[in-house]
């Protein structure tokens, strides 16, 4: 049975343009032309699944995030499982959107996690935020900031003090996303078999690789094929397998002597 799994739990913050405009107000266009400084990662935290210490990287005295990237997706890459609020849509594309900028290497694909994504398809919250998906579940909320105001200081005064404070609320997110993961991960469907990933057999609990499982139901897709539903013992996961690996299963209690 596997204890420790490499699921990595990240978020990001990041700089705004800095650019010239004449005119605010609804509906006004600002030409790329006008961009004087591009956005970039401020700082990246992160944490192992189940580890109590909250990693975070900055960017550089000179506000450059290259030292940054090439140090979190050395740790990115050594993950198995990636997750992130938003992060299929926002944050893997902005890592790599700045990655490309430095001419740094970065996997065109990783087994990601997004809770927005579960939040939108699996319920109907009156919010999918992360700070309100937290509050319902009672497992925290995110950290309160000066706003637009913190960023000015991070970016434009470089204030040490205000980019602590924007690391705390970062480390914050890491914390609840984590929460907010656990509880709802029992809704979801696996998406990655950890079990396999260790030469585990196809019918074992894809989050625990225990072959204390059970059948929880059977069903036939309109094509004819079998489908067998399962519960695990140990985590409660629940999984599909195919007729096959289900065969494979019985042999197993048989050859076990496990009933």
């Amino acid at each position: 049975m596997i204890t420790k799994r490499k699921r990595l739990f990240f978020d990001i913050e990041t700089s705004f343009n800095i650019g010239f405009f004449w005119r605010a107000g609804w509906k006004q266009t600002i030409s790329p032309e006008n961009i004087i400084e591009e956005r970039k990662v401020i700082c990246v935290s992160y944490k192992w699944e189940d580890d109590d210490k909250v990693h975070t990287l900055t960017w550089d005295e000179n506000q450059s995030d290259k030292t940054l990237l090439k140090k979190f997706i050395k740790v990115m890459n050594s993950a198995e499982q990636v997750v992130a609020h938003n992060g299929d849509r926002f944050d893997i594309k902005w890592l790599r959107t700045r990655c490309l900028f430095h001419g740094l290497p970065m996997f065109p694909k990783y087994q990601s996690i997004d809770t927005l994504k579960e939040a939108k398809s699996l319920f109907n919250f009156n919010s999918n935020k992360l700070d309100y998906i937290a509050k319902y579940l009672g497992v925290g909320s995110k950290t309160k900031h000066e706003g637009i105001d913190l960023w000015k200081k991070v970016i434009l005064e470089k204030d040490p003090k205000a980019l602590k404070d924007m690391v705390e609320y970062c480390e914050n997110d890491v914390v609840i996303l984590e929460k907010v993961y656990n509880k709802i991960k029992s809704y979801s469907r696996p998406r990655y078999h950890y079990g396999r990933a260790r030469d585990y057999e196809k019918f074992t609990c894809p989050e625990c690789a225990s072959s204390k499982v059970r059948l929880s139901k059977t069903y036939t897709t309109a094509m004819g094929t079998i489908r067998r539903n399962m519960a695990c013992k140990k985590c409660k996961t629940k999984y599909t397998v195919s007729n096959k690996a289900y065969q494979d299963f019985l042999v197993y209690n048989i050859k076990n002597n496990i009933k």
